[in-house]
């Protein structure tokens, strides 16, 4: 059945098959993709973040890849305010948007609308950050357990970044994080015209998906992973703190150039945080009750989806 599509996404965990199946999608109709990754945007992070392949980039265009140096953030707002013009900027030259990647709080904003939140406080998060050397992260999740239950249940004890965010907004509004996101205002996505359809490539079977994560690092540090890291850290101005160092394989590479680990762990370490994603990316999904799953273990997974897609319009 036809509808006036807006665009298509393609959500699922790392290594579903997300990028085969927007490249096959592409040699079947105009589109243009765009990354909905919060690692793709950095420069320099090319092995790591598995990156679209020079020659699927030069087949198909891109956008939202390379955006940002390491040392800069890139928020969540900045990404609906970017994808929201990449659309119409698509849509007008007659080519359909095909939003691909695995960060599903983008996502979840870009379709669910995001609230104005409080802007970030820097005395407050010198404040946050003091109090977690002295105690720790996981004591610092717990606090967050007590004044905002809903987001501690879904936050890792170990994830700084977004504990700190999280109790940096009770603080400096009263109100825990949970609030916002459960009474988001329409954005200019949201009102927009058209039918945005979310495509989710996921699986039950554990093993299939475990057998791919680790053939997928696998080729990683094959590729130059390591050395990677090591450009990176040469430059100086890379802390072990920033959002881009603290992606999934990169804090576990610069804590073994570090010496916090040995390197013959590396390869278990990363495996290992990369298995905690995808089951946070399938939390994720599973909140999302608008999706179309699509079984990414299936033989015909990457037709299944190219045949759907091709049926909206």
């Amino acid at each position: 059945m036809a509808v006036d599509l807006r665009y298509v996404a393609i959500a699922g965990p790392t290594a579903s098959g997300k990028t085969a199946a927007a490249m096959a999608i592409a040699r079947t109709r105009p589109v243009e993709i765009v990354s909905v990754d919060s690692a793709l945007v950095y420069r320099g992070m090319d092995i790591g973040t598995a990156k679209p392949t020079p020659a699927e980039r030069d087949e198909v265009r891109h956008h939202l890849i390379d955006i940002r140096d390491p040392r800069d953030a890139y928020s969540a707002a900045a990404f609906v305010d970017d994808a929201t013009r990449l659309i119409g900027e698509i849509t007008a030259r007659g080519n359909l948007p095909l939003l691909v990647g695995g960060t599903m709080m983008y996502f979840k904003v870009l379709i669910d609308g995001i609230d104005a939140m409080p802007p970030a406080d820097p005395a407050l998060r010198a404040t946050l950050e003091a109090e977690a050397i002295a105690i720790g992260w996981p004591a610092m999740h717990a606090r967050l357990a007590l004044v905002d239950p809903v987001t501690a249940a879904r936050l890792s004890p170990n994830d700084s970044q977004r504990v700190q965010r999280a109790l940096e907004v009770w603080h400096a509004s009263g109100q825990p994080l949970s609030h916002f996101h459960a009474a988001k205002k329409a954005t200019n996505a949201a009102e927009s015209a058209g039918t945005a359809v979310l495509f989710s490539l996921e699986t039950d079977d554990r093993a299939w998906l475990h057998a791919r994560i680790a053939r997928r690092f696998d080729a990683m540090l094959a590729s130059g992973f390591i050395d990677e890291v090591k450009t990176l850290r040469a430059r100086g101005d890379l802390q072990p703190d920033l959002p881009s160092m603290r992606c999934v394989g990169y804090r576990q590479a610069w804590e073994t150039l570090d010496g916090d680990w040995p390197i013959s762990e590396l390869r278990e370490r990363g495996i290992g945080a990369t298995r905690q994603l995808a089951k946070r990316q399938m939390t994720w999904l599973r909140s999302m009750p608008a999706r179309r799953v699509i079984p990414c273990d299936a033989p015909d997974a990457i037709a299944h989806i190219v045949q759907q897609v091709n049926a909206l319009s």
